[in-house]
């Protein structure tokens, strides 16, 4: 028997609102404490509009609210099961001959169709903002994306050969370094010599090392008001490679990736979070099932609310899990494949073993 149009178009509609709901319901308290958060932080600074700061949290509000779309489908799905259930629409559903794998074809769908939509629409939409919050805050702030980071190294290759670059601190997105380290190799992999340095611009084609002293093997340390060390290195992609993952759009991320590696930077961030993107219908299919798996139970056999909390604690688990093996992945312990992928059909996986020993077993 497949499920009538009309009942799989109620069963879509009432998933789509719950889920919707629940997000807009989460976006609108991120917003809140974030605006509120920022008028805090920012009392004493000058020349601060209420308006400019509203304006920034919206900016922020949506990579923020982008980490709990799984919970808002699991909750979603749940709230949408737990209803029918409680006005025994699923009694006559079933009643009538519909299986429980028929009734949620319709959610699943719905589920697969937000993934889709998340990682195609609402990631690049959140991604710039993401990046304009970032552009405000530097620029009304005076913060910087690249400040402040501790022991920053950068492999590089060019004509001469390869380099390894090491500064004590960042600015300007990279292209600044201060207290610069640099170990020159030949193409062939040979040592050549090392040269510390005050500081480090980045130009068109190469690095500009203030305050220079070389250090060569069987030679006299020499030193240089500047030295300039060739580079493939572009601006773009120095900045590129100090930005976090989640400040680039979903379809730009396979080409930044494949530019990084040619640069002879690590691009594992880049190439996780695009194989998360695509893992994400499939992580959504799962929150799906683990809410089927505990939302099913009738309202007359009691139990219902421990069924819930097994369900937000199963949701809960995944999302951990989800996290932990996705930081395995950026380590390189695991391809970024693995790392994306593996949660979302494990959970799937387990949803349905749960559905098929509830409901067939």
């Amino acid at each position: 028997m497949v499920i009538g149009l009309t009942l799989g178009r109620y069963l879509a509609a009432r998933f789509v609102r719950t889920i919707t709901g629940v997000f807009v319901t989460v976006f609108v308290l991120i917003y809140t404490l974030d605006f509120v958060e920022l008028v805090r932080r920012t009392g004493d600074v000058a020349d601060l509009s209420t308006a400019l700061l509203a304006e920034l949290a919206l900016f922020r509000t949506p990579a923020v609210a982008e980490q709990i779309l799984p919970f808002a489908v699991l909750f979603g799905s749940m709230a949408a099961l737990l209803n029918l259930s409680r006005k025994l629409e699923l009694v006559v559903m079933r009643a009538a001959g519909v299986s429980v794998w028929q009734f949620l074809a319709p959610p699943l769908l719905v589920a697969v169709g937000f993934g889709v939509f998340a990682a195609t629409v609402y990631n690049p939409v959140s991604a710039k903002l993401k990046e304009r919050a970032i552009q405000v805050e530097t620029a009304k702030l005076g913060r910087s994306k690249g400040a402040g980071e501790k022991e920053l190294w950068i492999r590089q290759r060019s004509l001469d050969g390869q380099a390894i670059i090491r500064a004590d601190r960042s600015m300007a997105a990279g292209t600044q370094l201060s207290r610069v380290t640099v170990f020159e190799f030949a193409k062939d992999g040979s040592f050549i010599d090392r040269v510390e340095a005050r500081e480090a611009t980045l130009r068109d084609g190469y690095w500009e090392l203030a305050e220079a002293r070389i250090t060569g093997v069987g030679v006299e340390p020499q030193s240089f008001s500047s030295y300039l060390l060739s580079t493939n290195l572009t601006p773009d992609q120095v900045r590129n490679s100090f930005s976090s993952a989640e400040t680039i759009p979903f379809w730009e991320l396979p080409e930044l990736a494949a530019r990084t590696e040619s640069a002879g930077l690590d691009a594992t961030r880049y190439r996780l979070q695009f194989q998360s993107l695509l893992a994400r219908p499939l992580l959504f299919v799962a929150m799906v099932f683990i809410a089927a798996s505990v939302s099913l139970r009738f309202f007359r056999f009691g139990g219902v609310a421990k069924m819930v909390l097994g369900g937000v604690t199963a949701g809960f688990v995944l999302y951990v899990v989800t996290q932990l093996v996705e930081d395995l992945g950026a380590a390189g312990l695991l391809s970024a494949s693995v790392a994306a992928w593996s949660p979302a059909v494990v959970g799937s996986l387990l949803g349905t073993l749960a559905l098929l020993y509830q409901e067939d077993g």
